[in-house]
């Protein structure tokens, strides 16, 4: 998407039914926003566990066939090994959804 002419508009689902209006719109891609997300839960921003957001981020692949953007709220950590892990985690949630066919 970056190598076509033009800019292209990505927007921010928060849960699973708003990725679907969104891809039914004609979205090419969509990107979690970590407020939106933690709004939608009822939490304050930055209040979203890792776990719950790679939760959340496999609920808008399975949603939708579109390619996810992840926020992951400058890799969950501040040492170089926990943000690999984090990194290394996101990773799976793409990997493993692309075995179910996304």
């Amino acid at each position: 998407m970056h190598d076509t002419p033009g800019a292209f508009v990505i927007p921010n689902p928060w849960d699973a039914g708003s990725a679907r209006i969104l891809a039914a719109m004609g979205f090419k891609a969509l990107a979690t926003a970590s407020s939106g997300m933690a709004f939608g839960l009822g939490l304050p921003d930055g209040a979203v566990t890792p776990d719950l957001v790679l939760q959340r981020c496999r609920g808008l692949i399975t949603a939708t066939n579109l390619t996810v953007s992840a926020d992951m709220e400058k890799g969950f950590g501040d040492s170089p090994e926990s943000v690999a892990e984090t990194i290394r985690a996101d990773a799976a949630v793409g990997r493993d959804q692309a075995r179910v066919g996304h």
